[in-house]
């Protein structure tokens, strides 16, 4: 199994178009020791050859560019992308499907009976993309394994998380099973396992588990902190409310992540741009490494 980290940022990517917090100023000036990072995205194949796509985010062109695997040119209009899996509704992990509008044909697309709504009804993005290539619609069975026409090689199984739905959802604060999930992707030669879950915003026993059996866990590594953007004046919600767990203090994911045995690799992703552990000269960052836990970063690649 080969997995391409795409785009590693939380919403708005990093830095943030419109911020000024001390990581965002310090990458501009370059007085800060980091990398600057796309929205949040994988690609995974089986053979390498044919690749699904986790989320499509904003960047996703750039992201495509950056990655010649997505772009094989047999054909004058072509692709590596298969098929796409959205993991939830929210804009930083759906507006790229604006950009992948010019396909030849429907692009198969997996999601939760939850996020088709949100897609149809408050982001109505499904409807408008009908005038283009389409959306061959299909749905994520949680807690079942399924395959998928087209990536060979792996198996999925999604399970619900407790995280939120978006903003134009009518489940926003009030969320269902399905507005968000996390996926095991599971390498159906040598029974590898990833558990891929951006947005985590509760540990339960089914995610728990999920993570106990992952050769690979990539993670919700969205805040250090819970109050991280109120005290930067950044947002009044903190960061469990907002459907992300903190890496930081009591039930945090570093005290999770200690706990899975010592031979699984344990990556954080969907890194917000004022996050400490951007700075890779920082105390945070040191934390981490202390913990055994990688950063990922864009363009990194992970075979299990």
């Amino acid at each position: 199994m080969k997995i391409r980290v795409l785009g590693s940022a939380a919403g708005g990517g990093f830095p943030q178009w419109n911020c000024n917090c001390p990581n965002c100023d310090g990458l501009r000036k370059g007085t800060l020791n980091a990398k600057a990072r796309t929205q949040s995205s994988i690609a995974a194949s089986g053979d390498g050859e044919n690749w699904l796509l986790f989320n499509a985010s904003p960047d996703v062109l750039q992201q495509i560019q950056s990655f010649p695997a997505l772009q094989p040119g047999r054909a004058l209009r072509d692709t590596g992308i298969a098929a796409i899996l959205l993991i939830d509704a929210q804009i930083d992990h759906t507006t790229g499907l604006y950009m992948l509008r010019e396909h030849r044909q429907k692009h198969p697309l997996w999601c939760t009976k939850q996020v088709r709504e949100d897609l149809t009804h408050g982001n109505p993005i499904m409807n408008l993309l009908e005038h283009y290539c389409g959306l061959d619609w299909h749905d994520i069975p949680l807690g079942d394994s399924f395959s998928m026409p087209g990536i060979d090689g792996l198996r999925f199984e999604a399970l619900p998380l407790i995280s939120n739905a978006p903003p134009y959802s009518p489940h926003r604060d009030k969320p269902e099973p399905g507005d968000n999930v996390g996926v095991t992707l599971i390498d159906t030669a040598s029974g590898k396992r990833v558990f891929y879950a951006p947005g985590l915003g509760q540990m339960e026993d089914h995610v728990w588990a999920a993570m106990q059996a992952a050769d690979v866990v990539l993670v919700d590594g969205t805040l250090w902190t819970d109050d991280e953007m109120i005290r930067l004046g950044a947002s009044q919600k903190t960061s469990r409310a907002m459907g992300h767990m903190p890496q930081s203090g009591p039930d945090g994911m570093i005290e999770w992540l200690d706990r899975l045995p010592a031979s699984t690799r344990k990556i954080l992703i969907h890194i917000n741009n004022t996050n400490a552990i951007l700075d890779e000269d920082s105390p945070e960052r040191a934390e981490l490494t202390r913990h055994g836990i990688e950063v990922s970063f864009d363009g990194m690649d992970i075979e299990v």
